[in-house]
């Protein structure tokens, strides 16, 4: 180790490079020399500048050499062997460029072989914080969702460095879980090699880290968002669930710093959209913003309660997502703008007069409608005339909080024991032949009522994608009433 009585020994840092010279008398280490340089050439624990390290290196042991009166003609590199790795790796290539900056291939290269990823990553976000916290992180937002993701076994977690020595492989503090897909590192010089995990959790330092890494990926998706749309539109149709869930999550905690990350089918535009671009786009009479659910787009388009809306000129929020739903009543309101479901029976678009003349019409039917609902076996809260329709006959709305579609969400639920039911409304168009046959009927065959009412609810179930219990007894029953 040592060299005619002298021992050199040699550490390249971050932000700076020792040297120390020490001399062995009587089995005794005495230390004559240390020096400290400002380092140049290393950026995040990596060489990138073989010639400004150098230099670096070159200036610390000089001032060594003259502290300690003597010619330093060799060095000792030591490596912290507390929780040292190896790791298989093909090496760093320094970069020789005239900007000595690192390429993005670089970054890509570097991530592809640390998190064992095949693509490329989406988004690269390298940051340096100075202050009373000083840590460097790289971190990488990927470009497909892991196979794992969903699953019991997917950690969360960025890798944690303390002076270039890896403490933790998966540190999920540093990350909330609606932002749990990305993936890196964070080197702090100023945690502790042997700090423990339980410490780590209640670590101010920690915390502070945690929030400015929370800010800047929020800041870094909304900066693509506004400046890269089709690259945020990339992300957002492999991630966008994940910031939903994050939207709805811990009672809507966090919904003010997702809402305005998360995009929508417009009806209108054909395309994504952002909730603050659809309320600029509001009509002046617009009391709320309009959505509908469904499997997917097509089917939703073609849903006979849009009807009214896009005859009106409307715009509607297209909902496929199973979470959809949650996200809205969790929100409640974006910009004092209330969220209306189109295919709820609220829907208030009829004016004064119209409201008044629908009220007199359903309460001269209001005996019909009982005998329609009894031949349902009270399958449906109520049965009456709407103006929401313009050429379909019947539709199903929902009364409450629970929607048709999140009926459906709900009992498809793993472990879910409970038949979870809409309460709906069987709604007839007023304005439809269908009206006047089946005010025909209760007066004079309401026997043949109760098979229309049948066949008009199994209709409207089949156009909300639900099942129909005894499709045998209603192709016979369809037949019948063809056959008279």
């Amino acid at each position: 180790m040592a060299r005619d009585g002298f021992f050199t020994g040699l550490e390249i840092g971050t932000s700076s490079i020792k040297v120390l010279v020490a001399e062995f008398i009587d089995g005794s280490m005495n230390v004559i020399g240390v020096s400290n340089v400002k380092s140049s050439g290393v950026k995040d624990g990596i060489i990138v500048d073989i010639d400004a390290a150098a230099k670096s290196i070159k200036t610390a042991i000089e001032q060594a050499e003259e502290k300690a009166g003597i010619v330093i003609e060799q060095v000792n590199v030591g490596l912290p062997a507390n929780l040292l790795q190896i790791e298989p790796t093909q090496g760093m290539i320094p970069v020789t460029s005239e900007s000595k900056e690192i390429k993005d291939e670089e970054y890509n290269e570097f991530y592809t072989e640390k998190f064992n990823d095949f693509q490329a990553p989406l988004k690269v976000i390298h940051s340096s914080v100075e202050g009373q916290y000083k840590y460097d992180a790289l971190l990488y937002i990927p470009s497909h969702l892991p196979y794992d993701y969903y699953t019991k076994e997917y950690e969360k977690g960025l890798q944690l460095y303390a002076n270039g020595v890896l403490i933790m492989d998966k540190c999920s503090d540093l990350l909330p879980d609606y932002f749990g897909f990305v993936k890196g590192l964070v080197d702090s010089d100023d945690l502790s090699l042997n700090i423990s995990r339980e410490v780590l959790q209640h670590d101010r330092q920690l915390r502070v880290i945690e929030k400015n890494i929370e800010n800047k990926i929020k800041s870094e998706l909304e900066n693509m968002l506004k400046s890269d749309r089709t690259k945020y539109e990339e992300f957002f149709k492999v991630f966008g669930v994940q910031l939903k869930y994050g939207t709805y999550s811990d009672y809507g905690m966090n919904k003010d710093k997702l809402q305005d990350l998360l995009l929508f089918y417009s009806s209108t535009e054909k395309k994504l959209v952002t909730l603050k671009e659809y309320v600029m786009r509001m009509k002046e009479d617009q009391k709320a913003i309009y959505y509908a659910s469904g499997e997917s787009i097509d089917k939703i388009d073609l849903l006979p309660q849009v009807e009214i809306l896009k005859d009106k000129g409307y715009e509607i929020l297209y909902l496929t997502d199973n979470v959809d739903e949650f996200v809205f009543q969790v929100l409640n309101k974006y910009e004092e703008k209330t969220f209306q479901n189109a295919c709820a029976d609220n829907l208030d678009l009829d004016s004064n007069e119209e409201k008044e003349e629908l009220k007199k019409e359903n309460e001269e039917n209001k005996d019909m409608f009982t005998a329609m609902k009894e031949s349902l076996n009270s399958e449906v809260q109520a049965v009456r005339f709407t103006h929401r329709l313009k050429n379909h006959p019947v539709c199903l709305t929902s009364e409450g909080a629970i929607s048709v579609e999140m009926q459906k969400t709900l009992n498809a639920m793993p472990n879910n024991n409970q038949d979870i039911k809409a309460q709906t409304v069987l709604e007839i168009n007023a304005n439809h032949e269908i009206a006047n046959k089946l005010k025909d009927l209760y007066k004079n065959d309401k026997d043949e009522l109760k098979k229309y009412t049948q066949i008009l609810y199994a209709q409207a179930r089949l156009i909300e994608g639900l099942n129909i219990e005894n499709p045998t007894e209603l192709s016979n029953l369809i037949c019948e009433v063809m056959s008279k």
